[in-house]
């Protein structure tokens, strides 16, 4: 008799990845009940961490995925905190509404900048995108109602305003400042969450198929339908409104904006690329690890002035030439360990017997030494 036919499914989901999502759940909650008992040192040291990974998140999107290497991705940044302090000291908008109305202008202006830099092409597109957000420096810094070159900074009566600042100060007992670090600190978690649980389902879509192979080969994507121009396009406009937001709610917590400190590329660029590369490009986990090691390197090498500079350098470049996929790249490889899984796997599901295959071994006869009767 010939050997059943197995049966197979697609799936994406593995034993540790069902035991990592229990873990992020129970992470995620202890983080949100952390500020009762937590120092504010500690609050404003996670909400750091918390915008950082977003930021790197958004250009692991774009860069590992989409194949988009952006160096300007500070023009959104920078657009979502300006959108903030407009709403807020111009308009009178509640800060958090300010915070997602920046995401929205962001997105938006994205759009005429992408019909503008994705007519180039590698390096070019880069530098493309970089002159992009010195555009968007130069402009703003020419408003002289947000302090032109010098910037301004938020008033009390505007953070006062804050949703849920009342609350907060009389549930936990803090002073206003405080308070403040607090809701922003909530806020930040919340774009985080929603940051990685986005793209973990988008990879995990058939969008996100379609975004694998544009990255794998882009004339094979092209070649089975999959639209390379509109797919980037979208990427670009999502990791810009993510961008806008996480800008707004960095300078919400330090009440105070220029031109210069918006549009920075090292502090918004140069150290995100900095932390996806050490981390591992082209997957979820490694923004992870490489924040926590950036936020660590920082946080014990600062001092050290422009040697602190050199030693990131000189640290991104043995991580690139040791281990070439970052730190949880070459962790995954080794030990085929994926916390949030978004390839695809072929797996045994059963080895039923079919008609086809009782009809082939009833055509096959009976095993050698048996009879047939």
């Amino acid at each position: 008799m010939t050997a059943a036919s197995p049966r197979f499914r697609m799936t994406t989901r593995t034993r540790v990845s069902s035991w990592a999502t229990i873990g992020a759940a129970i992470l995620t909650a202890g983080l949100a009940a952390l500020p009762a008992v937590a120092s504010r040192g500690l609050i404003q040291d996670l909400f750091f961490i918390f915008t950082m990974l977003c930021l790197a998140q958004y250009w692991n999107l774009l860069a590992g995925y989409a194949g988009l290497v952006s160096v300007g991705q500070q023009a959104f940044v920078g657009l979502g905190a300006y959108t903030l302090f407009a709403a807020t000291i111009l308009a009178g908008i509640e800060p958090l509404t300010a915070a997602l109305l920046s995401g929205v202008v962001a997105a938006a202006m994205a759009v005429p900048t992408a019909f503008v830099v994705f007519r180039l092409r590698g390096a070019y597109f880069a530098i493309g995108t970089w002159v992009a957000a010195e555009v968007y420096r130069l402009v703003l810094a020419q408003v002289k109602e947000l302090g032109g070159g010098t910037g301004t900074s938020l008033t009390m009566s505007v953070v006062s305003s804050t949703a849920g600042l009342d609350w907060v100060s009389m549930a936990f007992g803090v002073r206003t400042p405080a308070a403040r670090d607090i809701v922003v600190y909530w806020a930040a978690l919340a774009l985080l969450v929603i940051t990685l649980a986005g793209i973990y389902w988008l990879l995990r879509s058939r969008f996100g198929l379609a975004l694998s192979s544009l990255r794998d080969s882009e004339l094979t994507a092209s070649s089975i339908g999959v639209d390379a121009f509109r797919l980037k396009v979208f990427v670009y406009i999502l990791t810009a409104a993510g961008g806008g937001a996480a800008g707004a709610l960095i300078f919400l917590q330090s009440a105070r904006i220029s031109p210069d400190s918006a549009f920075a590329v090292l502090d918004w660029t140069a150290y995100v690329i900095f932390i996806v590369v050490i981390g591992g490009i082209g997957t979820i986990e490694g923004p992870i690890v490489g924040a926590v090691v950036f936020y660590f390197l920082q946080t014990y090498l600062a001092a050290f002035g422009t040697w602190y500079l050199m030693l990131l350098g000189a640290l991104g470049i043995v991580i690139m030439l040791i281990a070439p996929k970052g730190i949880w790249g070459s962790i995954a490889d080794r030990f085929d360990l994926h916390l949030f899984p978004t390839r695809r796997r072929l797996v045994v599901t059963s080895t039923r017997r079919t008609g086809d295959d009782r009809q082939r071994a009833r055509q096959s006869g009976p095993p050698s030494g048996q009879m047939r009767r």
